[in-house]
């Protein structure tokens, strides 16, 4: 499957943002904003799928910290893909 470029605003929480931030911010290309439980980070990931791409930035945060959620919106063109953790949203 080609890669994509697919445009991602998300709100990530977490038990322990601290243990979560040098992952986001080491993700090239990602602006991150701090919350109080977590962060809203906006950019762009290139990937096979929306939720490809979503699962691999999620299983990185949660090796991490465990108790880490995300609900995360994707972009590509006209479609929309959205997530909550590993489920997709319609």
């Amino acid at each position: 499957m080609a890669e994509q470029r697919f445009e991602l605003v998300a709100d990530v929480s977490s038990d322990n943002p601290k243990a979560i931030e040098p992952i986001l911010r080491a993700v090239a290309g990602l602006r991150v904003t701090p919350l109080a439980d977590g962060f809203h980070i906006e950019g762009a990931m290139v990937g096979p799928s929306a939720k490809d791409l979503n699962r691999a930035l999620l299983s990185a945060l949660r090796r991490a910290e465990r108790r880490t959620r995300i609900r995360s919106r994707w972009t590509l063109g006209d479609a929309r893909f959205r997530f909550f953790d590993y489920v997709p949203k319609s």
